[in-house]
């Protein structure tokens, strides 16, 4: 008697679990299966968007209270390093002020996934980029808000 295709599905659902934690690691499996920060934000405070030189496109929303962002999200119709990346770039902002997200870095994404293979390396670039762009945003409302001195 033959499997099942449910049971051929599982399996090749297993295999293909085991296949990116064997190429990308533990961290970056979880992420892909469990992801945050994922969609639009309604009336973020920052916005930025930016198309990577492989074609992704990724937008990353920050909202303000005060001066510590208290909500980050992102969208990209890029691969799957690139929703992860841009997860950890969102990860990375939120409970921060502006001069320490203006410190987040392509580096700093990849030490939080343990690295990624060569191929993928450039989706965090593109997210730390993205969220760079959002940041500068937040800060052109900021200032175009502030009473100007005479």
């Amino acid at each position: 008697m033959s499997p099942s295709f449910d049971e051929f599905a599982e399996h090749l659902q297993e295999e293909i679990d085991q296949d990116v934690i064997r190429i990308y690691g533990e961290k970056v499996y979880e992420r892909w299966r469990n992801p945050k920060f994922a969609g639009r934000m309604e009336s973020p405070t920052g916005y930025g968007r930016v198309t990577g030189n492989c074609g992704d496109t990724m937008e990353v929303f920050l909202y303000l209270e005060g001066k510590t962002v208290s909500d980050a999200s992102f969208t990209t119709d890029g691969c799957g390093g690139s929703a992860i990346c841009a997860s950890v770039a969102c990860e990375l902002s939120i409970g921060k002020e502006p001069e320490q997200v203006a410190d987040v870095t392509g580096e700093m994404i990849l030490q939080v996934l343990g690295g990624l293979p060569e191929d993928d390396q450039h989706c965090a670039f593109l997210a730390a980029e993205t969220l760079q762009a959002a940041l500068g945003d937040c800060m052109c409302r900021y200032t175009d808000t502030q009473p100007q001195k005479s």
